[in-house]
Parts: C-alpha cells; structure tokens; sequence
C-alpha cells in the first residue's frame, strides 16, 4: 500500500460558485468569520509579505449522515432549543463562500470521522438499500459534490462492518484516513494514514500533510465487526510514527484529523490501553504538529491552543460541532527562510451554518434519496393503544424502555430453543437514548419505533448470576444524585450525575433500566444510600434475588463490549450473538405483532427512594 499519497494542487477553485463576491463575504460575516489580516484575497498574488504566505483549512466532524437540515423522526426541519441548523446542504453553502472569498488560494476541506451512521438517511442505504456498484451513497456524493480533500474514519464508520465500509470508500473521490486502523495480521495500516495537499499562494507552493487518526475505543463497541480483522492502536503512539515520516516525505505543514476530543476523558475504563479522548495529548506530546481538527466528543472548540512539550511550540485545537452545524475554519501562516517552510502563526474559528440557505446543487443531487428515505420512515407498520413516551424515562419506570426490554428479551428467550441456556429466566436493559422519542397512540409508523432507538446497535444474550445483576444495576445508579431524604426534585437535580470518567455528568444512554419477560425483576435505588449501595430490595417473581441465582440478560453490542464500564459484562458466557439490530427488532415486532398494548407488558417495577419512601420527581 502506498502510504505516503501525494496530490496535486487542488482544483477547487474552478469548482462551480453559485455566490457572488460580495454576498459571499456577506454570508460569511453573518456566519461569524472574520478573515484574518494576511489572508485578505490579493486576486492572484501572494498573500502578505513576499516570503509569506497565508492559506486556509476548512473542516467538519461528526456529520452522522446528515445532508439536509431535516429530523426524520420528527419528519419535520431540524430545530432544537438553540436554533442550529444541520446537514452538508448547508455546510456546502459555506464553503462556497469561503472559495469564493478565498479566490486564489482554494481551502482546503477536510472531515474528521462518522460520516455514515446516524440518520434514517444513512441507515436506509446502510440496510434497506445497501450501497452498491450502482446504489452511491448520499453522504458519498455530497462530500464529492462539495470537494472534500480528506476524511478521518470515525468509529461509527465500522457500525456497518468492514465490507460496506469499504464499498463506502470506493464511492469517494478523497482518501478515508486512519493511520491507526491496521490489519490485524499483517499489523500494516489499512487505510492510508495521510495524504499531501499542494497549495499554491502566488509563488509559493506549500505542500500539506494531512494525518488521520481514528478511535481505539472501535476494537470495544464495534467488536463483533473488527476482531481478527483490524486492531486500534493510541493515537499518540501512532502520530509519533507518522509525523516525522511525513515530514521526511515532504510536508511543510502538519495538519491532524483525529476522531478523538479534546478533553482526556474516557467511557471504557480501563479496557484498553489508550485514551478514548487523546487530541490534546497528541499535541502536547508529539513534536511536528500545526493544527488538529478534533472530533468524536460532538463539542464546539472555535480554537484551543496547546503547547507541545518538547518543542514549546503552539499546537491550535479545533471542533466544529456536531452534523454541520458548525464549520471550522483554520488559518495558517507560512514563511519561507533558506528555501524551507515554517509556520509563523495558526488561527481557527467556527462558523455557524444556520445563517445560510442550503446549497441547490446539493439539495437537487440528493433529492431522490432523501424522498425515498422519507417514504419509508413514514410508512404505517401498526398501531398502539395508548401512547408511549420516553421524556420521563431516565426518573420512572415508563411503557417506552419496558416495551424495549420486552422485544430485546422476547428475541433472546425465542433464539434460546434447544440451547443450554433455554429455560433460564430472561432478563433485558435498556436506557433512555432519547427523551423526545415517543410512539402515539393509533398509527405507529417506522419513524415513530426508530424514534425510540436511535443508534444502530445490536442485541446480544450474556449469562450472569445473581451477584452480578445487583452490581450492574449499582453501577447503572451512579447515573442519579445523592438526595438528603423524601420529598419532591426536579429530574435535573437527581439525574446526571458527574462522576470520576464522565465530570460533566453522566450521560442519559449510560443509564440503564433493566426488566424480567416472563415475571418482573423488581427493585428499588434508594437516593439517601451512598453510591454502591443503592439497589434495595432485588427480587425476581416476587423473590429475592440470590447471588448464585443464574440469568439470561439481553444487552446490546456497546454495553456487552465495555461501553459505559459496566461490570461483569465484557467477560460473560455470550449464548446469543445473531448480530440483529435492535432497531430492525423493534420494526419487526411492530410489523408482526399489529398493535402495540402498554397494558399487557408494562407495570411499575422500580422505582427512585428515600429510604423506604417514594421520591416525586418533576420534570
């Protein structure tokens, strides 16, 4: 494999504009950009002083198979309490803008990772509609449209495994990069660990060295797809690699596109050996780097500065936020001294994408696609009785997240026939991914279930004793805060709670409910107990739970390969792994079943305490 790619200057700038000069310096000073002194466009000189030289980066990260600025669940625009908007259609807009603005040189564009996961969109074309020779995926054909230079695998590429992910590529006219992404027998990279941009400014010709980094964390949450295939090692380890090759290779210019945040924090414990979150180690503690554009923790960073240990050198940080709502853009300074390059000065900022209109070369590509996908997401597969919501979710016992745990376990008790494991009791968990998804009450479309699970994992069955049932429900109560006795809280003042490996509070999907198919598992979280020692009162059919008793639980993929750090998963008997999302579960179920009956499957089963008295929890 050719690992060390060169391209020639890039040719962006003859790339259709569909804005004016000056509307486009009009969209951009409404987005929030502010053109920095040396990179005013000169229209065809250099740029600055005349052994100086100005160009620019653009980036985007955590796009999640977003093109328009549209909710599928909601079928409706996008909007949330801040009023961003989302989607390429917009971020192309933006970048026109920047093109146009930037005449002579072109930005560069590139994304740092999940790109092909996270909408009906993306999913529709991952499993209804697999991409194919004939059958381009959406996300492929904007990011071509628009002219991307580069991509950063982000974990979330791999929830599909490696074959579509490979056809994925093929359809992309930029190279996905991931130095370390290696093939696990040969231990060479399995994607190209860098590319180098030419780019003229005026005289000048500046050769940049663009390096992708992805997430360790793959070989835990996508397990099944990559073990005995490809192996993640850290992302400094891999940088200290590859960034003197590239020097050597010729770059002037360090750019990192690393799927990985800023901050040092971690979800999987002490799983593996690297940091989940390490771009800011990165530029602390390998030499060679200007700029990294930073992904994967879905946070807005318009520009953090690090100084690299050994060198003291300023290292600029950037993350756009997440589905295009935000567009990075870094400026980088050069100045030329006894034939070579050096980087005098780095800037970065974001650019808000809700100021512009999408772009109508993008919206009429992809058009088709989205129509397609909006029929199926609308389509009736049944009916409910009453309605369902998860809003309540993360606080009490709700008919949303038991009519989950009723599917999961129902899967996973039917696959259990003629096994070892058949007879066992079948216990299942949930969490609350979404506290807008709720299912109505009369139609119940394919949007409205998939509203309910919005990522794609898969359903596996793991056995576990007793024991270990009551230290994972313990682990799953550090999601709550500490009260001092009875009484009424607001659900933000006992929910969230930070804790060593998640200091901003804990996340809604790393709270799990957990629920028996064929007799209730009933419990309550005592508030007043310190962490630990909260789950009061176990029982499974009305009889408490022994530590030797044996169990059947139904998990998904994320939770079975250590995400969350919950205990004694990881290491449990797997007696069923058919590799069927839950999503698709939910659909079939629906689809088979007709209606959907709250009353025949939900009852309070556990419930938030003080002692032995009920909390009242407001919304």
């Amino acid at each position: 494999m050719n690992t060390t790619p060169e391209e020639n200057p890039s040719q962006h700038v003859t790339r259709r504009t569909l804005i004016s000069g000056s509307a486009a310096a009009a969209a951009l000073a409404a987005a929030g950009y502010a053109a920095p002194a040396a990179a005013k466009p000169k229209h065809g000189h250099g740029h600055g002083h005349h052994d100086s030289a100005t160009f620019t980066v653009l980036g985007t990260t955590d796009l999640h198979g977003n093109v328009f600025n549209w909710d599928y669940f909601k079928n409706a625009e996008y909007d949330d309490s801040a009023h961003n908007d989302i989607g390429l259609a917009k971020i192309s807009t933006l970048v026109d803008a920047m093109r146009r603005s930037h005449t002579y040189p072109s930005p560069l564009l590139i994304d740092a990772g999940d790109t092909i996961q996270g909408t009906s969109l993306a999913y529709y074309f991952a499993k209804v509609e697999p991409i194919s020779r004939t059958v381009i995926h959406p996300m492929a054909r904007a990011m071509n449209a628009i002219g991307y230079d580069a991509a950063a695998l982000g974990n979330h590429e791999f929830n599909y495994g490696i074959p579509l992910l490979r056809r994925f590529e093929r359809q992309c006219d930029f190279p996905l990069l991931g130095a370390n992404a290696h093939d696990a027998t040969t231990g060479l990279p399995a994607f190209p660990p860098f590319v180098i941009k030419k780019v003229k400014v005026g005289r000048h010709l500046i050769r940049v060295g663009i390096l992708g980094l992805t997430n360790p964390g793959i070989a835990i949450w996508d397990k099944a797809n990559v073990e005995g295939t490809m192996v993640f090692p850290g992302l400094v380890e891999e940088a200290a690699h590859w960034v003197p090759r590239m020097r050597r290779a010729g770059a002037d210019v360090v750019i990192v596109s690393a799927h990985s945040g800023a901050d040092t924090s971690s979800s999987y414990g002490d799983a593996l050996p690297y940091p989940e979150n390490a771009a800011s180690l990165v530029a602390e503690q390998v030499p060679g780097i200007d700029a990294i554009l930073v992904g994967h923790a879905h946070a807005e960073i318009a520009q953090r500065v690090v100084t690299n240990i050994e060198t003291g050198r300023p290292v600029v940080l950037t993350e756009p936020l997440r589905w295009g709502m935000r567009l990075s853009a870094l400026d980088v300074t050069v100045r030329k001294t006894r034939g070579r390059y050096e980087v005098t000065s780095v800037s970065a900022q974001v650019l808000n994408a809700n100021t512009v209109e999408e772009d109508p070369e993008i919206v009429r590509l992809l058009r088709r696609d989205h129509e397609t996908v909006v029929a199926y997401v609308n389509s009736v597969i049944g009916t409910a009785t009453e309605a369902m919501s998860a809003a309540t979710a993360r606080y009490e016992d709700t008919a949303a997240l038991d009519f989950i745990n009723v599917v999961q376990a129902g899967a996973v008790k039917d696959a259990l026939v003629g096994s070892p494991s058949e007879g066992l009791p079948v216990l299942s968990i949930a969490a609350p991914f979404n506290r807008e998804a709720a299912i109505p009450a009369g139609e119940v479309s394919v949007r409205d279930v998939a509203g309910l699970y919005i990522y794609d994992n898969t359903l596996l069955g793991i056995r576990m004793s007793g024991a270990q049932i009551a230290a994972y429900l313990e682990k799953s109560a550090e999601y709550f805060k500490a009260v001092p006795g009875p009484g009424t809280y607001a659900a933000g003042d006992v929910t969230n709670a930070p804790t060593a490996t998640a200091p901003n509070g804990t996340p809604d999907y790393n709270y799990d409910v957990m629920g028996g198919l064929d007799a209730p598992l009933t419990y309550d979280i005592d508030l007043t107990a310190p962490v630990g020692s909260r789950i009061v009162g176990l029982a499974y059919g009305g009889v408490p739970v022994a530590a030797g008793d044996q169990f059947v639980v139904a998990i998904n993929n994320y939770r079975q390969s250590g995400g969350g750090n919950f205990p004694g998963v990881t290491s449990a008997e797997v007696v069923y792994n058919a590799q069927v999302e839950i999503r698709q579960l939910l659909i079939d179920w629906v689809s088979a079943q007709g209606v959907i009956d709250p009353p025949t499957f939900h009852q309070v089963d556990w419930r938030l305490v003080a002692g032995s008295t009920p909390l009242t929890i407001t919304g």
